[in-house]
């Protein structure tokens, strides 16, 4: 028979009567679009409304690198502004669920980004913990993110790669602290960025964390799975140096490896202190076409290291560009892409140097054969600080000529303007007066007019964003080539 009705608790009704008005507001909001922060590189990338200070991601590893992982990522933050709606760019993945600072959430994917409508808005200058249950998926891989290798996976995540691995906020103005926990068969090795902090054994499973001492971007988190070989040995002033490689490889690949101290205290003769915790480098079974800057431990292909072709001398200078980066791009980050040219033009330019000191490959011959190309450069990608975007479906098409060689050309015009005392007093101060944080183009013509003494911004404007090359100071007789047209 049916049941006789009783009236609700008043607890009951109100719990009712809350979720009822949730649904209102849900369903009052106009369809999830993805958002951006206003990159004229990747309009997308990035959200509005909220900082990061902290992402806490467990990988559960199975063993077989096709394989999606199993995970949990948790976002730590600080609302910038009152939020109905959260966007984070996230792309190559199944989300589970969702919950925002504490209950569940209602979430949504459009385009790359996954939109999630909490319970209830969060305003400006609340907390906000965001934890995601998903899948991070290794295959297609070709346009970033997971790397698999001979023997398991590796990250890829510059440009805007690291949402094809973990929800984020995926743009390089927004650094924060990285935890990363990864379980695993008791046979394989974990290494992320930063130290360990713990390991720990579950049956046949090991749970190795890592956590980042500094602030770092997206695009330069790093975790390799696989069975490699961890060589250890210390750096200047005591730095943990940590080397992960192929272990069948371990002994070819030594001769490279022990350079690496030596390399970090050159750069601190040019710049100053290393400022991160630790480095390494991460020499990986794959082709990738490319080396990469991943933060405390550089991302690079075996083959750079066993083919013959590649003299001791270039090899050198490549690790040495790397390395750079760790002052130019990882610890000073662009504040937005297209002051891309201060991350690569330093590491070509402290590549350059080396070669020059340790290889006999002139300085000046590389530069004035840069500036013969320089307007081709220019015609086909852009001027050094406003480079096209690149073309649908090629993401590191923004790395371009003239953002390496055409962008350290632009540093060694202004070596030759401003003097090399100057120019030296504005690295150190550069690396300095930046670190852990973001700056810009504007940022580094304000610090290079303050230390020359005199206003630098005509300079800047013709050598960043002129169509065409400027005379060269001090080298009156150098030509650039007139571009070809197609």
């Amino acid at each position: 028979m049916p049941l006789t009705p009783r009236p609700r608790s008043r607890r009951l009704r109100a719990v009712l009567l809350a979720a009822a008005a949730a649904s209102v507001v849900a369903a009052a909001l106009p369809a999830p679009v993805p958002l951006g922060i206003g990159d004229p590189l990747f309009p997308t990338l990035g959200n509005p409304g909220y900082d990061v200070l902290s992402y806490d991601i467990g990988l559960t590893y199975l063993g077989d690198n096709r394989k999606p992982l199993e995970a949990v990522t948790t976002i730590d933050a600080v609302a910038t502004g009152d939020l109905e709606r959260i966007n984070l760019d996230f792309a190559r993945g199944t989300v589970h669920g969702v919950e925002v600072n504490g209950r569940p959430a209602e979430f949504a994917s459009a385009d790359e980004d996954l939109v999630l409508t909490p319970h209830s808005p969060v305003h400006a200058g609340e907390p906000l913990r965001i934890v995601v249950r998903h899948t991070s998926d290794p295959n297609a891989a070709h346009d970033g993110g997971w790397v698999r290798t001979t023997d398991g996976l590796v990250m890829a995540n510059q440009a805007d790669a690291a949402h094809r691995v973990f929800p984020c906020n995926d743009h390089p103005s927004d650094k924060a602290y990285f935890t990363f926990r990864v379980t695993a068969p008791a046979d394989v090795t974990v290494v992320a960025n930063g130290l360990p902090t713990a390991r720990e054994r579950h049956g046949g499973q090991i749970v190795s964390t890592y956590r980042s001492g500094h602030p770092m971007a997206t695009e330069l988190a790093q975790v390799s799975i696989g069975h490699s070989a961890v060589l250890h040995r210390e750096g200047p002033h005591g730095l943990p140096v940590r080397d992960v490689v192929p272990a069948a490889d371990q002994a070819k690949l030594e001769p490279w490896l022990k350079k690496t101290p030596g390399q970090i205290e050159w750069m601190e003769r040019q710049v100053g202190r290393y400022p991160f915790e630790t480095y390494g480098v991460l020499i990986a079974g794959a082709e990738t076409g490319f080396e990469l800057e991943t933060q405390t431990l550089s991302l690079f292909e075996r083959s750079l290291f066993v083919r013959p072709a590649f003299p001791e001398w270039y090899v050198d200078s490549v690790m040495v560009h790397e390395l750079a980066h760790h002052w130019f791009g990882d610890s000073v980050s662009p504040h937005g892409w297209s002051d891309l040219w201060l991350n690569e033009g330093h590491a070509t330019w402290y590549e350059a140097r080396y070669a020059e000191e340790f290889g006999k490959r002139p300085m000046e011959q590389r530069m004035r054969a840069a500036y013969a190309l320089s307007d081709g450069w220019r015609a086909a990608g852009g001027p050094p600080a406003a480079p096209r975007a690149a073309a649908p479906g090629q993401k590191i098409g923004i790395f371009r000529p003239v953002v390496y060689d055409g962008s350290a050309l632009v540093l060694y015009a202004l070596r030759e303007e401003i003097g090399t005392s100057a120019f030296e007093r504005l690295e150190r101060h550069w690396v300095r007066d930046h670190r852990d944080g973001t700056a810009s183009t504007a940022d580094f013509s304000a610090l290079a007019s303050g230390i020359a003494g005199r206003d630098l911004s005509g300079f800047f404007k013709a050598w960043l964003y002129g169509e065409k090359t400027p005379p060269m100071p001090g080298h009156p007789d150098w030509r650039s080539q007139t571009p070809k047209k197609s």
